[in-house]
């Protein structure tokens, strides 16, 4: 991965950009592609869109959520410890001994999640998952006056865990889900400026909001660009680490390529014109197949305006909603060149139907 490319992922990694406050890291992708766009745009809540090639057809939307899982504060005791509400699928057990931060409208407020030693609990038998509503923060105030100064109800929280490089090409942090979505748009945007006067599609890149909570942002999104076709990114489950299942989850491995979803909102023949163009571009696939929804913004777009076809490309991610999530940069570099190409082999009124 060249360099300016990889310091912009450890950038957008790193900003903190919950559900329903996202500003900070639109902010980072949209300072990022805005050299490569004719023109940028937001709306209302904060969807973030970058056009090339205006006026182009087919309009293609290449959209990923920017939102990752949080916490928001919801209660002070009168010892100053702060309990919580999600935003969006938070493990409660694994937020238990964690460092957090609290962003409050006066800057961030660090804070550490509370877990009662196994010596105090020896004696109460065997222990039971912890509730959302069981965790606490401790932010070190000794009072509900003083934890009240420096944080307010609905003030969003974040692990405070960062971007790292494990080994080879494998890298580790709290939020790839999904902002490596979004990187992987903003790059293939960038790829596609290189030959812009040979586009024929209009291309709109899209970094949308909400997604962890009820895919919100590309409902709205979705809606206002109109898009003819449609590729979404997210990340999915690698099932390549014990315990998991592989006839129940499928066979996902991280290094073998980004996947293709097969079934419910991915139209059969933008997935066909997908697997064509990799196999002219030499990029490995995997495959995965869903019984009714995806899961992922998807969901939301393809049935918008009477139908948009549409289709999923995913990065294998070990440890989904976790704070060590780990993925493959050589997986996902293969993600923008993808999109770029299907965007290329694009020509002009190319539609997407079902052939009956």
């Amino acid at each position: 991965m060249r360099d300016a490319s990889l310091e912009f992922l450890e950038t957008l990694i790193n900003t903190p950009s919950p559900s329903g406050h996202e500003t900070r890291g639109q902010r980072v992708w949209m300072d990022y592609v805005e050299p490569f766009a004719e023109e940028t745009s937001s709306d209302a809540h904060g969807n973030c869109v970058a056009v090339l090639n205006k006026g182009g057809s087919p309009r293609l939307m290449l959209a990923a959520h920017a939102d990752e899982i949080g916490l928001t504060v919801n209660y002070i005791d009168d010892q100053g410890f702060i309990y919580v509400r999600r935003l969006g699928g938070v493990d409660a057990a694994i937020t238990k001994a964690q460092r957090v931060v609290i962003h409050t409208r006066h800057g961030p407020v660090k804070g550490v999640v509370g877990n009662v030693a196994p010596h105090l609990t020896r004696n109460e038998g065997d222990p039971k998952p912890p509730k959302i509503h069981d965790l606490f923060i401790d932010i070190g105030a000794s009072s509900r006056k003083a934890a009240a100064q420096a944080v307010a109800i609905g003030d969003p929280i974040t692990l405070a865990d960062t971007f790292d490089r494990l080994r080879d090409d494998l890298a580790v942090a709290r939020a790839f889900d999904n902002r490596v979505g979004t990187f992987a748009v903003a790059e293939a945007l960038r790829l596609l400026s290189k030959s812009r006067t040979r586009l024929r599609a209009e291309v709109c890149a899209v970094s949308n909001i909400m997604e962890e909570v009820g895919l919100f942002g590309a409902r709205q999104i979705a809606y206002s660009v109109q898009p003819d076709v449609a590729l979404v990114v997210d990340v999915t489950h690698a099932t390549d680490y014990p315990t998991v299942s592989k006839p129940q989850h499928g066979d996902i491995k991280l290094g073998h390529g980004p996947t293709l979803t097969h079934g419910g909102s991915s139209h059969p023949e933008v997935v066909a014109r997908l697997e064509r163009v990799a196999r002219k571009e030499r990029i490995q696939l995997q495959h995965e197949a869903v019984s009714s929804t995806s899961g992922t913004d998807t969901d939301a777009i393809f049935w918008t305006r009477g139908g948009i076809p549409s289709a999923l490309i995913s990065l294998p991610n070990r440890y989904m909603h976790s704070p060590v999530e780990v993925v493959s940069l050589k997986d996902l570099e293969h993600i923008p060149r993808l999109m770029a190409a299907f965007a290329s082999s694009l020509a002009r009124g190319d539609t997407f139907k079902v052939k009956i």
